[in-house]
């Protein structure tokens, strides 16, 4: 099984209704991060942090553009954390 510290890092992604709302916006695709803080009504340093936690899972990247960061889910980040979440219950599963 991968390492336990990003497997933590994955699950701490969803762990928070903000960045599950973050997670829903980003679903239609790339959004700016000037689009997320109004949408999401949050100050800058708020939206800061959730951010850095949803880059720090690899679900979502950045990319920045002259101010702004422009932010998507990573396809890669995705298809890891539902590996993992499939991994972690089969072994429960398979342990009853």
């Amino acid at each position: 099984m991968e390492d336990h510290k990003q497997t933590a890092q994955i699950f701490k992604a969803f762990c928070d209704e903000n960045r599950v709302q973050i997670l829903e916006l980003l679903q239609a695709g790339e959004k700016c991060s000037c689009e997320l803080l109004e949408t999401l009504q949050q100050s800058q340093s708020g939206l800061s942090y959730h951010m850095k936690v949803l880059q720090e899972s690899g679900i979502v990247i950045g990319r920045q553009e002259g101010k702004w960061t422009h932010y998507r889910i990573c396809d890669e980040g995705r298809k890891k954390a539902l590996k993992t979440l499939d991994v972690l219950l089969q072994t429960a599963t398979a342990e009853k």
